[in-house]
């Protein structure tokens, strides 16, 4: 018998603090709720449970952006609304207009309600906003209303040598809807285009053979011109980022991000390019019904100047292109809305696999917990006894 080291009373010691350990790690797992309180606990699960978290707080917020997306469209639709009612007034009153058993004055005051009522259809653009950001005058989606006989002028593209592009002329005046021309060239010269026929949307492709940097793109919805610089041949690069275009008059810059797109972009996804682009047209007087065949829009709408066939073309026309607005408005309202369904069911089931991994089985720690309290006492209770041995020494020392 030995005195000096009782093995008996440090094995059951040891014994008793493992099973103190584990009831202790037990007791926070039962009041955090977790199972993986720190990285000890489960490295590869905590971060498989860190980036599990983080897709589905950017799935919530996702889900929240396209319903504010919802709400953009319905506050620009519900506007049209408004704007397809006073077209009919308009129509209405044209009509009128038209029975020779009005006089001079009567048509003048027709044309007084006319003027006024274009006037609101204004109004309605300038003042429907979501957020600060005017929808319907053409600034969430940029529209081109006339280019004709314009020039387009790239004078300060630089290449790498430090020459300038000066003197490209190509004239697409007889170009054809729809169409695209590519137009290469190998050597520093300059591109003015003559656009003319404003009523046809044509699509011009710079440098297929030239070497601008890729991807800078300028695009014109509907009545417009798509410009795309290519990405091959002996040009490299665009001096400063700044391309300046002058189409009757207006100066278009590329110098700042969205300027030209003047697309809505709405983020619908937990990740990168998981976007929506929402465009509205222009719809002001100046431009609802300005593809008519008359040469005027529906601000132009004149019973005393204009014939009536003239008249009416244009404000169906204009009813023509706020209908076909609503509409599109409608198909991104329905797609958000199917948008947001699918965010919610991914970011509920994201959540149910990351309770698997992080959330604790309460049962079973509870079962865990009670096994490591029995282990404790029942350790305790031995040290006790195993404390007690050397002293059976001490009756062969009498």
């Amino acid at each position: 018998m030995r005195i000096n080291n009782n093995a008996m009373a440090l094995n059951t010691y040891g014994n008793l603090t493992r099973a103190g350990e584990s009831q202790a790690k037990s007791m926070e797992k039962l009041s955090s709720g977790l199972r993986i309180n720190k990285a000890g606990d489960d490295a590869a699960g905590l971060a498989i449970s860190e980036k599990m978290r983080g897709q589905i707080r950017g799935l919530g917020q996702a889900s929240r952006n396209a319903q504010d997306g919802i709400s953009m469209i319905q506050t620009a639709e519900g506007a049209l609304s408004e704007t397809h009612s006073i077209l009919q007034r308009m129509r209405e009153l044209v009509v009128q207009s038209n029975n020779d058993t009005n006089t001079s004055a009567d048509k003048t005051s027709i044309q007084e309600e006319l003027s006024q009522l274009a006037g609101e259809v204004d109004g309605i653009a300038g003042r429907t906003e979501f957020n600060g950001k005017k929808l319907l005058e053409g600034t969430v989606g940029l529209k081109l209303d006339a280019v004709d006989n314009g020039d387009l002028d790239d004078d300060d593209i630089a290449g790498a040598g430090g020459v300038f592009l000066t003197g490209y002329t190509v004239d697409v005046s007889q170009a054809t809807a729809g169409k695209t021309y590519t137009f290469a060239h190998s050597d520093a010269s300059a591109t003015v285009l003559s656009l003319s026929d404003g009523t046809t949307s044509q699509a011009v492709t710079l440098g297929a053979a030239g070497a601008y940097t890729a991807g800078q793109v300028l695009d014109f919805d509907k009545l417009g011109v798509k410009i795309t610089l290519g990405s091959a041949g002996s040009f490299v690069e665009l001096a400063g980022d700044l391309v300046n275009f002058a189409i009757n008059g207006k100066t278009l810059k590329t110098e700042e991000d969205g300027t030209i797109a003047g697309k809505a972009s709405i983020q619908i996804g937990a990740n990168n390019g998981q976007t929506l682009d929402i465009s509205i047209g222009n719809m002001t007087a100046a431009s609802l019904g300005d593809t008519a065949a008359p040469a005027f829009a529906l601000s132009g709408v004149n019973v005393t100047t204009h014939t009536f066939t003239e008249n009416l073309a244009v404000i169906d026309q204009a009813m023509t292109d706020v209908s076909n607005e609503r509409s599109k408005l409608g198909a991104y309202q329905n797609r958000l809305e199917h948008t947001i369904n699918n965010l919610n069911t991914s970011g509920e089931n994201l959540t149910a696999a990351e309770s698997r991994i992080r959330d604790v089985d309460m049962a079973k720690e509870m079962m865990t917990m009670t096994k490591n309290n029995i282990l404790q006492q029942a350790a305790q209770a031995m040290l006790a006894q195993a404390n007690q041995a050397p002293q059976g020494v001490l009756q062969l020392l009498r």
